[in-house]
């Protein structure tokens, strides 16, 4: 499957990123660089599934890499 396109769950973002889910819920409220979610159902309820593109993350994460030697 395309890297594009592929879908991962909370759980594999926590992994590959090395933050909590609420370090996650925070980072996507306030930084305009961490991936947005996908919401995996029609419900509005907290709780409900959400996903992440996988390139968005792993993108997100060479950007924190990238930054690591501007300081």
């Amino acid at each position: 499957m395309d890297t594009d396109l592929r879908i991962i769950r909370m759980r594999e973002v926590m992994n590959r990123t090395g933050l909590q889910r609420s370090t996650i819920y925070k980072r996507m409220d306030i930084d305009p660089s961490f991936p947005k979610s996908i919401p995996l159902s029609d419900s509005k309820s907290p709780g409900a599934p959400i996903g992440f593109l996988l390139s968005e993350v792993l993108a997100w994460i060479e950007g924190r890499i990238a930054k690591r030697s501007e300081h």
